[in-house]
């Protein structure tokens, strides 16, 4: 009963964090994905002027300035009306943050599932168990060469920030036109693709 009892609970946790992270995407909130979203964009473009270093150090020199200076603001309010409020942390002082010994497991479990399934697919893919989608992955391995000499990480994780954010929504607006269009050209890949495992020997699958 326990076992189940804590599968549900990871389960509703984990139902919970992926709808905040719905709602985060397709602006549910505007202030709060506002928020999230400037706030990713500047980090990202802090990082491509300064240092990782640089910009976590005065990340942290931000964060203690207004710490102290808040700190000191509730001191001098406290000595000067004669109260004694405390400590104006004291909740978030007694905030538990350490990590329970399930949730680190389940976190090694699921980054453990998804780099073992990473390697058995790249195992497939450069040991040709199917020549069409090594064919596939070499395209796409070409493709990115191009991209890698227009744009660097940092570009490419700017623009994939933005598309994050902005996709979801343009999708939601126009998924008909979208969906139409996607299915179209999903039909000339198929075709495409079909030609050439006609072309190829051992190119068809085993299902076929």
């Amino acid at each position: 009963m326990q076992a189940t009892a804590d599968v549900t609970k990871k389960e509703c946790s984990w139902s919970s964090w992926k709808g905040q992270a719905i709602d985060l995407l397709y602006w549910r909130n505007v202030k709060q994905s506002g928020a999230v979203f400037s706030s990713v964009l500047l980090l990202l473009f802090s990082l491509t002027q300064f240092s990782v270093v640089s910009v976590g150090a005065y990340l942290a020199l931000a964060a203690l300035s207004a710490t102290i200076s808040f700190r000191i603001y509730k001191s001098v309010l406290q000595a000067v009306q004669k109260t004694d409020e405390g400590h104006p942390f004291k909740a978030y002082l007694e905030m538990e943050i350490a990590l329970s010994q399930d949730q680190i497991s389940k976190y090694a479990d699921k980054i453990l599932l998804y780099t073992n399934t990473c390697m058995k697919e790249l195992r497939r893919l450069f040991l040709v168990q199917d020549l069409v989608d090594s064919l596939k992955f070499a395209v796409l391995m070409w493709l990115l060469t191009y991209v890698g000499a227009l744009f660097n990480g940092l570009t490419l994780l700017i623009l994939a920030v933005i598309s994050m954010f902005t996709m979801p929504v343009v999708y939601e607006k126009h998924q008909a036109q979208i969906d139409q269009y996607v299915g179209l050209i999903r039909t000339q890949v198929n075709s495409v693709v079909g030609k050439i495992q006609a072309k190829i020997p051992g190119a068809k699958r085993k299902e076929e």
